[in-house]
């Protein structure tokens, strides 16, 4: 433990503080709130993290037609798998801050076009081969590649060239200058695997992560070991991990309070206050930039009349959606999806009230009349409770929402990208320049609404290189004017990360980027 906190748990046990400031110089000092509790009783990290004990994981987010394939990684089990086994060039902190993974250091030229990463020199794959830059070279162009059917294709785009330059160093050269790039190889797509990694090897997810992957059941679970060659001191502390598919939210409560699974994710907020309750658990929250969407696929009618776009937008309440769907674990959005702590939030956009007036006004505008608008959602994540209350606003309004429900199993891949309107959701990036070019840019692979706008890709491109920040603000509020007025997706909320652990689990400062500790609980977590 360090002195600081040291010094601050003996004058609490000495009585030498109150409560109530122990616990706001504890949060002062960045701890987690999980792990406040743990203070109190004197149990937290008195002698730094331990190693060993079987970490499980009931988890939502899982399908059986999920793959470790890099490219194709969209869920949370997957995504989780993967990074226990494999690790990016770059890894950003719980600040949001870009700092060396297995790039040892990196460094532009002027302009910003030109990269240098120096890679480091101690790391081995689990089949032993010792990394070296061809296996970054591959791993990254194997998004690259005009073929590609990457998640991240809309961010590795801007990447002209990949050179080696001896074993240990990479250069990429890109289209234009970004003073963001290290943040776009943190990506969870851009994970470095050996040279050559295809087909079936995928499966076998290779990497130099702090766990080796022993069985792999799309949809069901997956059973990982310690990798005992790990290069990251002061990681990976579990023996083992076991992420099992649970994709009903009682039945994870449940596995959670009778002890059978450690951790879950997507706590049901209606009965977060059983939880409060429950001795033995503790409440994670983390507010974040992870947000619902609805989008629409904007050239495809009745969608292409940005009329309708908008008479779909107004319909939704948004206060209400807080109120009842989140039990107030989240804040309302505007339908563009930068949230209120990233750095180039547009603060000065008017939020969009419930409005059935000016929706009806837009429906009728658009030539619409008594026709019903189909929505596909799901029990995924809670979508078809997200979808009966955006219906019953829009029904004010006059307009007429069919609900069309997908099974859960698969909705990412018959669903999503297919259906010109359904559910979704987002976690954040940690840049603007990120979250546009993996959804909203003309040719990214995961334009969910098909959303094509010269004007947004033109200042998309211009802010990324633009290293005046009064500039670049205003750029990056244009493009979220035009996503919040002329864009494809209704966007209601930023919800927060609402997840549960045994309290024999220990964290130290929890990311909000994604849930599950921005997906690195597996080598961050212990057991206390």
């Amino acid at each position: 433990m360090s002195e600081p906190l040291s010094m601050l748990q003996q004058m609490f046990h000495q009585k030498k503080i109150s409560r109530r400031q122990f616990v706001t110089q504890l949060t002062a000092l960045g701890v987690s709130t999980a792990l406040i509790p743990s203070f109190m009783t004197g149990k937290a990290l008195a002698a730094g993290p331990k190693k060993g004990g079987h970490f499980r994981m009931g988890m939502a987010g899982g399908s059986t037609t999920d793959s470790l394939d890099a490219a194709v990684l969209a869920a949370q089990i997957d995504t989780s798998t993967s990074y226990a086994a494999r690790n990016n060039l770059v890894e950003v902190d719980y600040k949001g801050q870009a700092i060396p993974e297995l790039a040892e250091s990196w460094e532009p030229e002027p302009g910003a076009a030109k990269w240098i990463f120096n890679l480091r020199k101690d790391v081995t794959f689990h089949n032993g081969k010792t990394m070296d830059s061809q296996d970054v070279a591959y791993s990254i162009g194997y998004h690259t590649a005009d073929s590609s059917k990457s998640g991240a294709k809309g961010l590795v785009d801007q990447i002209k060239d990949i050179q080696t330059d001896g074993k240990h160093r990479v250069i990429f050269t890109l289209k234009s200058g970004n003073a963001d790039f290290p943040f776009v190889l943190n990506d969870y797509h851009l994970v470095i695997v050996p040279d050559g990694t295809r087909g079936q090897e995928w499966e076998k997810c290779i990497g130099t992560g702090g766990y080796i992957l022993e069985s792999w059941e799309p949809g069901v679970r997956a059973i990982l070991k310690r990798n005992p060659d790990f290069f990251k001191a002061g990681r990976a502390h579990f023996d083992s991990i076991e992420i099992l598919h649970i994709a009903d939210a009682s039945s994870r409560t449940n596995a959670l309070r009778t002890g059978q699974v450690d951790y879950m994710n997507r706590v049901d907020v209606k009965t977060v206050h059983l939880f409060k309750r429950t001795k033995g658990v503790n409440i994670l929250r983390v507010n974040g930039g992870y947000h619902y969407t609805m989008p629409m696929h904007t050239d495809v009618a009745p969608y292409s009349n940005n009329d309708l776009r908008l008479a779909l937008k107004y319909a939704c309440d948004r206060e209400k959606l807080v109120d009842k769907f989140l039990r107030g674990y989240g804040s309302p959005a505007n339908d563009q999806p930068i949230p209120p702590f990233n750095k180039y939030h547009a603060k000065d956009i008017p939020q969009r009230a419930y409005d059935p007036d000016k929706a009806a006004y837009h429906f009728k505008k658009a030539g619409m009349k008594d026709e019903a608008i189909t929505l596909f959602t799901s029990e995924e994540a809670g979508f078809i409770d997200v979808a009966t209350l955006y219906a019953e606003s829009a029904r004010k309004a006059g307009i007429t929402i069919k609900l069309q429900k997908e099974p859960a199993d698969g909705y990412w891949s018959n669903v999503w990208l297919k259906q010109p309107f359904c559910n979704c959701y987002w976690g954040a990036r940690p840049t603007a320049d990120m979250m546009f070019s993996v959804a909203y840019s003309g040719d990214a692979k995961w334009n969910d609404t098909h959303f094509k706008h010269a004007k947004f890709d033109q200042l998309l491109l211009a802010a990324r290189s633009e290293l005046d920040e009064t500039k670049r603000q205003a750029m990056y509020t244009e493009c979220q004017q035009i996503v919040r007025d002329e864009g494809g997706s209704v966007i209601p909320f930023f919800k927060d990360y609402v997840e549960a652990c045994s309290d024999k689990v220990a964290q130290a400062n929890l990311s909000g980027l994604w849930e599950t500790d921005s997906y690195k609980a597996i080598e961050r977590w212990w057991f206390a």
